[in-house]
């Protein structure tokens, strides 16, 4: 058997109290504003608040904030960034020399709803205001350096930095971006004139090695000179010293001779030293004696006196052995 079905009529249905739909209505629209009235900034970041299109004339710092929750809120960063830029600088000579520079930058945070209302968000900063003005004045800098070479000078590359840093400063600020530094990070020369440098540098080298090596030829030659000069010098020492021992045994002959001159008797003592010295030695001996001498001595003649004051003899000379 089937199931018995009831039908219910919707006059049985519980009515719903209208009494509680501006209620609920209340909270649905309530519940989105009260999170729409705490607002919280992130560092490094400040807001900027609009209402039905309009700007707000107050900017908002880090941290939280209660608010028209009928604002809508807009963030910006206001930490530094850095734009990087490549621009051809021409130059008196005309050739145009690559520059490579860097711009530290940020916007600044009491300027943000001027920022919103005339240019728009950061990036439009950047593009609007910072880039065009890089260029620009990086090309009117090149008008005031006569030649492409004088980029790699000290004090151009300073000029340059100086002058982009103030010409940025004075156009920017009034924009809300302000300018920390200016860098100039490369600066590449023409090809033509790279390949000049590079032959004249090459050839400079050149030179110098050149002008090394005729300076080593040089001392070279000056080290022969002072050797050629020290040998002279020994050698003339070495002969004044030659000079000087000749001199002595000069001196000495002739002292001897003038002892001898003066004393034949000194040269028959000498004599009989050497015979006595002979006499001592074991090997066989001959030796030869003059028999006219009164004291016969080998091979030595005792003088004149000495043979006038003996006879004359005819008997021949004695031969001695031992």
């Amino acid at each position: 058997m089937p199931p018995k079905v009831t039908y219910r009529r919707d006059s049985d249905r519980p009515e719903f109290p209208k009494v509680l739909i501006p209620v609920i209505v209340l909270v649905v629209i309530a519940v989105p504003l009260t999170f729409r009235v705490f607002r919280t900034v992130p560092a490094g970041n400040v807001a900027v608040a609009t209402l039905f299109g309009g700007v707000q004339p107050e900017t908002y710092g880090e941290g939280l904030h209660v608010v028209n929750p009928l604002y809508d809120w807009h963030l910006y960063d206001a930490r530094q960034k850095t734009h990087m830029e490549t621009a051809d600088v021409p130059s008196q000579d005309q050739l145009a020399t690559s520059v490579d520079v860097s711009v530290q930058w940020r916007i600044n945070r009491d300027r943000a709803n001027v920022i919103k209302q005339d240019t728009g968000s950061v990036e439009d900063m950047k593009t609007v205001h910072l880039v065009p003005k890089v260029r620009s004045l990086l090309r009117e800098q090149g008008k005031s350096i006569t030649r492409a070479e004088d980029f790699f000078r000290e004090e151009t590359q300073q000029r340059l930095q100086t002058n982009l840093t103030v010409g940025l400063k004075e156009y920017l600020e009034p924009e809300g971006i302000v300018v920390d530094a200016v860098l100039i990070r490369d600066i590449r020369l023409p090809a033509s004139l790279r390949q000049q440098i590079e032959a004249k540098k090459a050839s400079e080298q050149q030179a110098e090695r050149e002008k090394a090596e005729l300076e080593r030829k040089r001392t070279q030659a000056q080290q022969l000179v002072v050797e050629a000069e020290a040998r002279r010098t020994a050698a003339e020492e070495e002969a004044e010293q030659r000079r000087v021992l000749a001199d002595a045994q000069a001196y000495e002959i002739q002292k001897i001779n003038e002892a001898l001159a003066n004393s034949p008797g000194y040269l028959q003592l000498q004599a009989m030293k050497a015979l006595e010295q002979i006499a001592k030695d074991p090997a066989a001996k001959l030796y030869f004696m003059n028999g006219d001498s009164p004291m016969p001595l080998p091979l030595m003649n005792m003088g004149e006196p000495l043979r006038a004051a003996s006879p004359p003899t005819s008997e021949p000379p004695a031969t001695a052995r031992r």
